[in-house]
């Protein structure tokens, strides 16, 4: 099982921005890449098949306090891990379950030794460790797996955000030391990404960030930066840590965001992105173009019968009319839900591709400065 490798292929001569390629034991990931959330062991409301024919995701995320409750980690082990439970051969991230001490904070605990949770589903009592966070990203099988973490909430005051900074590195060597002790259990490899947190305070992002950056990690995350602050926070952290942490790994931003987010962080040096505002945003009727946001459920739409999006990459961006959608939609039809979901995201995808390319050319930061006023529009 060989480790898990970065190369990077080009710097933009204008920005931090770099292309890079992260290998797998299930496949290799051409950086900056957004990765589909599938929470649950699914992409809500788009089948596999559609994440690789339409959207061309390379890697997609697992949630492991959600997997934990359902299925449970005897049926994904039955199953031969997640890969096989779901049918999906290329790699796979999953979230530790740290997430869930920041947005469940009405149905947990934390104490130095985890987070008890009242499951939403039944109420039943669970408690999360570092070392059970980690035998079930086991059971789960994902490529990579993120050290278990409390995300604090924005705003925070100092003291808080220090005392959870340092709960979340003592957590961390426990995460490192039961991996230690522990095997994959389906014959590919495996690897831990530390997350720097700190909140928005530039001296514990900065602390954070140089202890993350001393464990040696194959790749490292920024988290708690998509909690409500202000984007220019989220630039400033984000460009602190990037500045930090090993410039030969990858580096990941939990949870951001728009399309401009995107690119602008990218320009900070960030690899690996993730985001549930796609698929979210499409179940809503909001759809990201490249020539600006547009609410399909809008009466301007109603009797427009030109395609989806012209400028598209799905087959369903031209398969379809902004009519018929709005009419889906409309209708509370599922299927206006399914094209909305792939439409958005086979744009963030290629978003996330043309940016390469444009790394590669040394012409990214102009044509980030470009795009990013029409990505902000409403249409």
């Amino acid at each position: 099982m060989p480790p898990l490798t970065f190369d990077i292929e080009a710097q933009d001569p204008g920005s931090s921005a770099r292309a890079g390629r992260v290998t797998t034991d299930h496949g290799e990931i051409e950086t900056p890449i957004f990765m589909p959330v599938g929470t649950v062991g699914s992409v809500k409301a788009v089948p596999q098949r559609d994440l690789k024919e339409q959207i061309k995701a390379q890697i997609i995320l697992g949630n492991t306090y959600h997997l934990y409750l359902r299925p449970g980690t005897s049926v994904l082990e039955a199953a031969g891990g997640l890969h096989r439970f779901m049918h999906w051969d290329g790699p796979i991230l999953t979230d530790s379950g740290g997430y869930q001490v920041f947005s469940l904070a009405d149905r947990r605990k934390i104490t130095e030794e985890g987070a008890t949770f009242r499951s939403h589903i039944d109420g039943s009592k669970h408690l999360f460790s570092p070392e059970n966070s980690m035998d079930i990203q086991r059971s789960i099988g994902a490529d990579i797996i993120m050290a278990f973490d409390e995300c604090p909430p924005y705003p925070s005051e100092y003291k808080y955000a220090r005392e959870s900074m340092e709960l979340t590195h003592r957590w961390l060597d426990r995460c490192i030391n039961q991996l230690q002790a522990t095997e994959p259990m389906y014959g590919h490899h495996q690897a831990l990404f530390p997350i720097v947190q700190g909140s928005t305070f530039k001296d514990l992002r900065s602390q954070a960030a140089h202890e993350v950056a001393n464990r040696g990690a194959e790749g490292n995350a920024i988290g708690g930066l998509s909690v409500g602050e202000p984007h220019e926070d989220m630039y400033a952290m984000t460009e602190l840590v990037c500045d930090i942490l090993p410039k030969d790994k990858p580096r990941y931003l939990m949870g951001v965001g728009t399309p401009a987010n995107l690119l602008e962080n990218m320009a900070l040096g960030v690899d690996m992105f993730d985001c549930v505002m796609p698929t979210r945003n499409a179940r809503h009727g909001l759809l990201f173009t490249w020539e600006g946001t547009m609410n399909m459920k809008n009466e301007k739409w109603s009797n427009d019968h030109s395609v989806l999006d012209a400028n598209g990459t799905a087959d369903v961006d031209t398969y379809y009319s902004k009519a018929y959608v709005r009419h889906l939609l409309k209708a509370s039809e599922y299927l206006g839900l399914t094209i909305c979901s792939i439409h958005n995201l086979a744009f963030y995808l290629e978003l996330v591709r043309q940016a390469r390319q444009h790394i590669v050319a040394g012409d990214f930061s102009t044509w980030k400065d470009e795009v990013i006023p029409k990505l902000n529009q409403r249409l």
